[in-house]
């Protein structure tokens, strides 16, 4: 601070925090359409991005005394497009198109000083944005990490609990990626049809990655990120009309419906957590059940045989059907996972596996599979591991070994309730 700034009041720092939390809110929620429509308009990636985050400091140093715009996305975006303008003044490169931008800008304006901004017109830019993140010149660890930071508006921190990787892989891959893109010259653009099935793979695993985000927060006070959630099954059904006879399309859009279906009855009325046994079926959207069997059913009617998501969908599917925890048929999702298992093998899927054995033969056989899973040392740090041990070990009376593990969970534990829950049980609470 220099000698002519006031000192801060005692209302500055919360109105501050008030501010800091609005942008982030607006910046989850508008990050992909923001950016995509500065690289539709600017012609690059990497500086599309950068004049975003010009904007968001900006935001950070006017909102607080001006109060938040009406239209928050439409003013980064008005701000970030004068930025351009102003970079290429001084690179003396105002050419014709940045005086057509200008011009824009101009015609943005409105009386009260906020901008016009339509959600519904920049949906396409958002799925160009995913088809350039997840360019083939990427590698499959870039694209996703890449995708998750632009469109899904995650933290570099939140990409790296996701991958269980350090946040300076993630930052450099970040990076890396942005570098490579430019190197390549990569158009802004949805490729033709004969190029779209080498994405396809990276943009659905992006998606899946960006919704279970939404289910499970890897960090923050809040369990759940619902409005996240609702923007990657808009996505999804972006991607399923782009690309209808895509049967995994259709089987991840399925999966994230009748997933998302139990989202109303996943907290209480503070915002904690509440498990799947413990939740009021009634709350179920039963819509989103429709719609989502609806999509699994087109999947099948594709006759490739399902896929890793559409195997995922059928396991959320008997949950959905299902009157009661007793009442779901946990021998099927027994033999979903072990189909799963076989067509997409990794250590999650199996300890997924474990949790639905422990329901349909009983607490000892599971216990074995997530034994071999913590001698592996293949989910060192993943939090769910000690978690899933100590439920099994409390349903056999082995209450004191179940509470350390609860006690491991909850300091391996990102998200501010969830450790909060485990900590709980770690102290001896049934729930």
């Amino acid at each position: 601070m220099t000698a002519d700034e006031p000192a801060p009041t005692a209302r500055s720092a919360p109105a501050r925090e008030v501010t800091e939390r609005a942008v982030a809110a607006v910046w989850r929620i508008e990050a992909a359409r923001i950016v995509g429509a500065l690289t539709r308009m600017v012609g690059d990636f990497g500086l599309a991005e950068d004049l975003a985050q010009e904007a968001l400091e900006d935001a950070l140093r006017q909102w607080p005394a001006d109060g938040v715009p009406r239209n928050p996305g439409a003013w980064l975006t008005a701000v970030a497009k004068r930025k351009a303008i102003d970079r290429w003044r001084r690179q003396e490169r105002l050419d014709e198109r940045v005086a057509l931008l200008a011009q824009e800008l101009e015609r943005e304006q409105v009386t009260d000083g906020d901008l016009l901004w339509d959600p519904d017109a920049v949906d396409d830019d958002v799925l160009r944005l995913i088809f350039i993140a997840c360019h083939p010149v990427l590698s499959r660890e870039a694209q996703v990490a890449l995708t998750l930071r632009v469109v899904g508006g995650l933290s570099s921190e939140e990409i790296a609990r996701a991958f269980l990787v350090p946040t300076a892989t993630v930052q450099q891959r970040i990076v890396r990626a942005k570098k490579t893109l430019a190197a390549a010259n990569a158009p802004f653009d949805v490729p033709p049809p004969e190029e779209r099935a080498e994405r396809i793979g990276a943009i659905l695993a992006v998606l899946y990655l960006i919704f279970n985000e939404a289910h499970a927060a890897s960090g923050g006070p809040e369990w759940m990120r619902p409005d996240l959630g609702a923007e990657a099954i808009r996505l999804a059904r972006v991607l399923a009309a782009l690309m209808p006879r895509e049967a995994e399309v259709l089987g991840l859009l399925a999966l994230m419906e009748l997933t998302a279906a139990r989202f109303p009855a996943r907290t209480d009325g503070n915002g904690d957590p509440v498990l799947l046994a413990d939740q009021d079926r009634r709350r179920w959207d039963r819509g989103r059940i429709a719609r989502g069997r609806e999509a699994l059913a087109m999947a099948d009617a594709r006759g490739r045989g399902r896929g890793a998501y559409s195997l995922q969908a059928a396991i959320a599917e008997c949950h959905a059907v299902a009157a009661s925890v007793e009442d779901t048929d946990w021998e099927r999702i027994v033999l979903l996972y072990e189909a799963l298992g076989r067509l997409a093998p990794s250590p999650v899927v199996e300890l997924n596996r474990a949790a639905a054995v422990a329901m349909a033969t009983g607490p000892a056989s599971a216990l074995l599979i997530v034994d071999r899973l913590s001698d592996s040392g293949a989910l060192r740090g993943y939090h769910l591991l000690p978690a899933t041990r100590g439920e099994l070990l409390r349903r056999l009376g082995r209450e004191a070994e179940a509470r350390s593990e609860f006690a491991v969970a909850a300091g391996l534990a990102g998200n501010d309730r969830e450790r909060v829950l485990l900590e709980r049980k770690a102290h001896g609470a049934q729930k």
